[in-house]
């Protein structure tokens, strides 16, 4: 019976997050037309070589993405709220604005090992933060990458992200070796 119960709960779960992202992607798209009309609006992201499960509603979605630099869109909602007047997480923020630099980096075996946010004024519920990143050193297993987050023109986040490329998936592989090869760098 436990596991019927289980089944049953994870069947509505489902349910219940495959709406949710139906009408964001929904709300989303109507938005995107509004946003500038030169972006390239990528609906399935199928150039993109990381991240590929991560949650749309959660990050945003890839407006732009070429060598080096992408440009995404965050439309802000319920889910990212803290309180009743609609305030955003800036840990939400952050996760978006690192989403963006990797986008920008686009290796399949990437991952964050530092970075340096400056939160500069607050977003709420229903805003569409744009963020544009720019990574740097595209020929060296360590990069940088600045992300800038704006709301309407407004800079709402500034941050530095390092990451390094590593040949395997971080989950498969040691870390004396990636301590070995990249910390020394």
């Amino acid at each position: 019976m436990a596991n019927d119960t289980k089944s049953l709960a994870q069947k509505e779960l489902d349910k219940i997050s495959s709406s949710v992202e139906e009408n964001f992607d929904d709300d989303f798209n109507d938005g995107v037309e509004d946003i500038a009309e030169d972006y390239i609006y990528k609906e399935n992201a199928e150039s993109l070589n990381t991240h590929q499960k991560i949650k749309k509603s959660l990050v945003g979605n890839i407006i732009l993405l070429e060598k080096g630099h992408s440009k995404t869109a965050l439309k802000t909602n319920e889910e990212l709220v803290v309180d009743t007047l609609g305030l955003i997480h800036n840990g939400f923020i952050a996760s978006a604005a690192e989403f963006a630099a990797v986008a920008a980096i686009n290796e399949e075996n990437i991952v964050v090992i530092s970075s340096k946010a400056k939160f500069l004024a607050p977003a709420k519920n229903g805003d569409l933060v744009e963020f544009d990143a720019i990574a740097r050193f595209e020929d060296a297993r360590k990069r940088e990458v600045k992300v800038i987050g704006e709301i309407n023109e407004i800079k709402i986040f500034e941050g530095i992200f390092q990451a390094v490329v590593l040949e395997k998936h971080i989950l498969k592989t040691k870390l004396k070796n990636i301590k070995k090869n990249y910390h020394t760098k």
